[in-house]
């Protein structure tokens, strides 16, 4: 099927959704994400020690805000959900954008701890285990201004719990 674009709101009485084979990706090398292929798609993680990298947040106006074409890609959402447990699995920006928002890691006696990213921070790392990134940890990102991906999460881990933000 092609690519349908809409310039104007787009109202469904009965929703939309999104199914089928291709909806779902799994990332099982190092990857670098593209809005085309990966953005609003769930993202398994099956390379225990991978490295995804986000693509650039362009924020230009377009001369023409309805060009289907045009590079901003603000608002791109990127979920990515742990299949395979993490051993040193990291997300990562162009390193001149940053992360701004949060994750709560959990442990399985019910204890665990929320982390804020740090104003210069530009990767998640998952371990596994005081970093997160056991099977079923679940991390979202969003593009929202120049520089400025949004993060929230809830990832699993064991151990004395550690940040999993960090600087490249």
């Amino acid at each position: 099927m092609a690519k349908s674009t809409f310039s104007g709101p787009v109202r469904s009485l009965a929703g939309l959704y999104g199914v089928g084979y291709n909806s779902v990706v799994s990332l099982t090398a190092d990857t670098t994400i593209t809005v085309a292929s990966h953005a609003g798609r769930p993202l398994l993680t099956n390379d225990a020690d991978g490295v995804f990298t986000l693509p650039s947040i362009v924020v230009t106006e377009p001369d023409d805000k309805t060009d289907p074409n045009q590079l901003c890609n603000l608002g791109a959402q990127f979920t990515f959900i742990v299949v395979t447990a993490a051993t040193d699995m990291d997300i990562v920006t162009d390193g001149t954008d940053k992360f701004v928002g949060g994750v709560y890691t959990g442990v399985d006696d019910a204890t665990g701890k929320t982390f804020i990213s740090g104003a210069s921070n530009d990767v998640i790392t998952q371990n596994g285990s005081t970093k997160g990134g056991l099977a079923g940890s679940i991390i979202r990102v969003t593009a929202i201004a120049s520089a400025k991906y949004a993060v929230e999460g809830l990832i699993l881990g064991s151990g004395t719990l550690v940040t999993p933000f960090a600087d490249a």
